[in-house]
């Protein structure tokens, strides 16, 4: 075949496109390819094609899709579900210019916006592609409608104005399964909607386990430097479930409540909850009881209480599913929730288990009118866990708050090993409840901490009297879960201080004072055992006498978790990060691995790289920067 000795205007289409296909698979965007041949056909080739322009014309090729359709349109079915468009094709004349593959790429995204996309050599070097010449093309943006809540992270607080620190504790884990599924598809989080906590909540510590007979869960502290920012430190509060085989659970009774609706209907949503869901069934037994209940725009019920051993039943419920119509959650809660009160077993796990892309958009959508319904059934005795699925509509946001309210833990699984994680290897923890409204107080002492600044858990603050109210709602622990927090200190006459001292007031120094100087800090927990509406109340002081003087001597589980936690800053564009970036991320995880039986410590590290390269190629006008100056503090900030 002879090739044309220099390009044509349908060439430079074609490569156009080619560079288009690389930024929209980095992205996830929409493909739309550019078709015909490149070389000078012959008069053979030529007549064969004309054969073909004839059979199009009457519509009996074999190669038509669309029966009865104009000879020369062609019904495109892009990956981002936006089908029916139709795209003219000039087969006749085998070649298509650059304006024709604009126009079909128009045509493709009616309902998207356009964006500037700036194409440069290292970016196609992170994908592995060949690396093509600089240039600015545009390009149709998918609507992304997921919801995410941006969160407002916490300030530095002054000790001697408000030494007490008051929070619930959370075990979700589903912004760090968010977060991988966005980097591992090349795109950095929108800065504000990573939840630190559950980043750090996401990996197992080995903290002790507690006494038996004494609390249901051990509490722990570590004191070392800070590797955030100089003349600070970093203290680490751990609590440890105890231990519980699932065959030491007792009796299960679990509904699942899946959506159905067309929504659901991709690869990474109602398949993989079906192979998800299939993978818990093979942990439950004779005395375990299991029920589905499915709604789209109508609900109804698929299982109504068989054996959690009857795994043949259960595979042959999940494999007649399938998605279509539009959502309506509210009524699919109401009779899930019927079926757990029928099926209700005294002393036993008693847990509706939601399964969804969060998109509630017909019926009963009010979010408030579902949390008074989760919070009714909470109250019975009725647990809600929800299990987050698949992007573009995904409803993080909905997906946290409903499983807070029903004393639950959310989980967002984007592959199948995410569900073996939560559903099979740590189901223990995922069913079975061993504490109530666990709060968490600490007072620091004014006397040694001039300032503090908790790490995550902005949505999960409360007042300082809540915490003796135990009407007031609070979080969960599970057996075997681990809750970690941190925070960041200063001390008294550190020269890294955020805020000036007072003119007026008492001089700490030299005034009457009751501080103890060996106490850094005072913690006390309180929780419900399991049955009870009255929590108990347990306290230990912090001592300067365990401070780490070096942060390479901390134990590898308190570095890996300040790792995470500066990941999780660094992704949220956090202002109190001074000598911080994704470099030094990764090199204090890969430093701490430690025990990492199931390898999600060596995957974190792998992320924190990726993150690092994309955030290289992030568009200037995307990032916001923080000026600091030599000693740490935010002074400006502004955009580039």
């Amino acid at each position: 075949m002879k090739i044309q000795p220099q390009i044509s205007a349908r060439e430079k289409g074609c490569r156009l496109s080619r560079v288009s296909a690389s930024l929209l698979l980095s992205s996830s965007l929409a493909l739309v390819a550019c078709s015909g041949q490149q070389a000078i056909e012959s008069k053979e080739e030529k007549g064969a094609n004309d054969n073909k322009q004839s059979e199009l014309s009457t519509g009996k090729s074999e190669s038509n899709p669309i029966a009865g359709s104009s000879p020369n349109q062609q019904s495109i079915d892009t990956a981002s579900g936006i089908g029916g468009t139709e795209v003219q094709s000039e087969a006749s004349q085998g070649e298509v210019s650059v304006r024709e593959t604009y126009r079909a790429a128009k045509q493709a995204s009616e309902r998207m916006k356009s964006m500037k996309v700036h194409s440069r050599p290292e970016s196609f070097a992170l994908m592995g592609l060949p690396s093509r010449p600089s240039q600015d093309i545009y390009l149709p943006e998918l609507q992304n409608r997921d919801k995410f809540e941006r969160q407002v992270a916490n300030g530095i607080m002054v000790a001697g104005e408000i030494p007490v620190s008051t929070f619930s504790i959370d075990v979700d884990t589903g912004s760090y399964s968010t977060l991988r599924r966005s980097i591992n598809h090349g795109v950095l989080p929108e800065r504000g909607t990573v939840r630190v906590e559950e980043l750090i909540n996401y990996f197992a510590y080995q903290y002790p386990a507690p006494d038996a007979g004494e609390q249901p869960f051990s509490v722990n502290t570590e004191l070392a430097p800070s590797p955030y920012n100089p003349h600070k430190m970093l203290l680490r509060i751990g609590l440890k479930g105890f231990e519980k085989e699932k065959a030491d659970l007792g009796a299960s009774q679990l509904v699942f409540l899946l959506d159905v609706s067309g929504s659901m209907s991709s690869q990474d949503k109602l398949p993989l909850l079906k192979n998800a869901l299939k993978m818990l069934s093979q942990q439950l037994d004779e005395g375990d009881r299991i029920s589905i209940v499915v709604y789209a725009g109508a609900s109804g019920v698929v299982l109504d209480g068989v054996k959690g051993n009857d795994t043949l039943a259960i595979s042959q419920a999940l494999d007649k599913l399938k998605a279509g119509g539009s959502t309506n959650g509210g009524a699919g809660i109401e009779l899930a929730y019927q079926l757990a009160q029928k099926h209700f077993i005294a002393g036993g796990v008693n847990r509706v288990i939601l399964a969804t892309d969060g998109d509630f958009n017909v019926g009963v959508s009010d979010q408030q009118a579902l949390e008074d319904m989760i919070e009714e059934k909470r109250k019975q005795g009725i647990a809600l866990t929800t299990l987050g699925f698949g992007q573009g509509n995904y409803n993080d946001h909905l997906m946290e708050q409903l499983a807070d309210k029903g004393n639950g833990h959310y989980a967002y699984i984007d592959t199948l090993n995410e569900a073996r994680k939560v559903l099979v290897d740590e189901i223990s923890a995922t069913l079975l409840t061993i504490a109530k409204d666990v709060k968490v107080q600490i007072e620091f002492n004014p006397a040694l901490v001039s300032e503090y600044r908790l790490i995550g858990y902005e949505n999960r603050a409360l007042n300082r009297e809540d915490f003796n109210n135990d009407k007031v709602d609070a979080g969960e622990i599970g057996a075997g879960h681990r809750v970690t927090a941190l925070y960041e200190l200063s001390f008294v006459d550190s020269p890294n201080q955020a805020n000036d001292v007072l003119r007026y007031g008492l001089d700490i120094k030299t005034g009457k004072e009751k501080y103890s100087r060996d106490e850094l800090a005072y913690l006390k927990l309180r929780y419900k055992p399991i049955g009870q509406e009255k929590s108990k109340l347990i306290s230990y002081p912090v001592l300067t006498s365990t401070a780490i003087n070096e942060f390479a001597q901390a134990s590898d589980d308190f570095r890996f978790a300040a790792a995470v936690a500066g990941f999780g800053q660094l992704i949220n564009h956090s202002h109190y990060l001074h000598d911080m970036d994704y470099a030094k991320v990764s090199d204090i995880a890969q430093a701490a691995m430690g025990e990492d039986s199931f390898g999600y410590r060596h995957e974190f590290v792998q992320l924190t790289k990726t993150a690092g390269l994309l955030a290289l190629q992030t568009e200037p006008e995307q990032v916001g920067s923080a000026v600091v100056d030599k000693e740490g503090r935010a002074v400006h900030t502004f955009q580039h």
